[in-house]
């Protein structure tokens, strides 16, 4: 990453997080007539900058490019839907919200949860730059969306034409951006005065502590401590007044953010709590960072020797989901069709097409009724009790399920009223 620099602080990159090779765009599926063209790959390596501790990637692809045909639709898990909803009746009681408060959503996806705040009357706006989910938003769902790229240009432009939101939120956007300064600058600008901000987003911790290297990828532009995101939202004017750690995306943080001018929100306790503990866990120093890339190296071969003893003996293995974590993982170990038939995925979008770089077809999940593998390889991990009693009916045939993060781990298949009970 040479003469590369922070996106927040500009000091020079020198430290590797974790270096996971060349890997194409996460969600570029690829169509069956595009089979015998060549895929573009590119260096997916994390560096941490050893000024302000942010993890991230090199910004090498056009965010235009990654979301000019999104597939990625919020609604398809249930699990998300039901997160969404209790956000929705939980923020508006926290905040005193009702009918007459305006509350916009930054990359709000199909709608998959400002539809709950609609439900309630709310002035509602959803800002969302691929215009695949937009529509599917507008069209089906009846939200009002701008189709925009967010930072400080859209912000003025929307505070101009809609006024400022007294809830603007996003939930797994901030990792997302390649310029955090104009992104944050922008959320200063449209929010009210005496407006709240919420975020939510994968947490560094867990990342490194469960082993979730998968989450990396090009569309992910950096991996967010609470540490790091306190000094950029200071950094433009914002305060953060609490936070919440959440079990979504397999561990993440909610962050509450107000202007700093505004002296009405009380401070919790939270903040100063996890900044001193990820202090002490050492998220300021720089050799807290340099072990993760060998943990993963052998969690790597773990994994592959277990696809290897599986195949050996004879098994069928097939993946559910296509998810950008799953194409990520599967690039990484360089596990293609020699060890899973196929994959499944709810999203009908993405039937018939092929995971990028390692050209596995996806199908339909009924799929796998029809030629009962002997292991279901569940690339999703973190919906893995929702996909599991989804599956239940597995168990007729014996079928196993593979869970490749934090460990590998197989796992045998129950009643779907075992999942219900956990």
């Amino acid at each position: 990453m040479e003469n590369s620099k922070c996106r927040f602080c500009q000091t020079k990159l020198e430290y590797t997080f974790i270096d996971l090779g060349m890997q194409p765009l996460c969600e570029e599926f690829v169509k069956a007539e595009g089979l015998k063209k060549m895929e573009a790959f590119y260096p997916l390596h994390a560096y941490v900058c050893h000024t302000c501790f942010l993890v991230q990637v090199e910004d090498l692809v056009p965010p235009e490019k990654i979301y000019e045909d999104y597939p990625y639709f919020s609604s398809y898990s249930t699990s998300w839907l039901k997160h969404a909803k209790d956000y929705t009746d939980y923020i508006s009681e926290r905040l005193d919200l009702n009918s007459s408060s305006f509350v916009s959503e930054i990359a709000s996806n199909d709608g998959y949860l400002l539809q709950y705040f609609k439900e309630k009357n709310f002035n509602i706006l959803g800002i969302e730059p691929s215009g695949t989910v937009a529509e599917f938003a507008i069209n089906e769902k009846q939200i009002p969306t701008e189709i925009k790229f967010f930072g400080v240009e859209t912000a003025k432009y929307l505070k101009e034409k809609y006024g400022q939101p007294d809830l603007l939120l996003g939930n797994n956007v901030l990792a997302h951006v390649p310029d955090v300064n104009d992104f944050v600058e922008g959320m200063k600008i449209f929010l009210k005065g005496s407006g709240a901000i919420t975020m939510e987003f994968p947490h560094l911790q867990t990342l490194i502590e469960k082993n979730e290297f998968d989450t990396i990828y090009q569309e992910h532009f950096s991996y967010l401590s609470f540490t790091s995101v306190s000094k950029i939202f200071e950094a433009h004017g914002l305060e953060l007044f609490d936070v919440q750690e959440l079990k979504t995306h397999g561990g993440s943080l909610r962050i509450f953010a107000k202007h700093k001018e505004n002296k009405d929100i009380e401070i919790s306790k939270n903040v100063a709590n996890l900044l001193n503990r990820e202090k002490k866990l050492g998220f300021q120093e720089i050799s807290y960072y340099s072990q993760f890339e060998e943990k993963i190296k052998k969690l790597k071969r773990n994994l592959l020797r277990t696809l290897s003893d599986i195949k050996d003996e004879g098994k069928t293995i097939v993946g559910y989901g296509a998810p950008g974590k799953g194409n990520t993982l599967l690039n990484y170990c360089g596990i293609k069709t020699d060890f899973l038939d196929y994959t499944v995925d709810r999203n009908p979008v993405k039937h018939g097409m092929y995971t990028p770089g390692s050209i596995i077809p996806i199908l339909h999940p009924d799929e796998i009724k029809k030629t009962k593998p002997d292991y279901i390889f569940i690339l999703p991990w973190n919906l893995k009790d929702e996909i599991m009693a989804q599956l239940s009916y597995v168990k007729e045939w014996g079928a196993k399920f593979i869970i490749p993060v934090p460990e590998v781990e197989i796992i045998e298949s129950v009643n779907a009223e075992v999942f219900a009970d956990s």
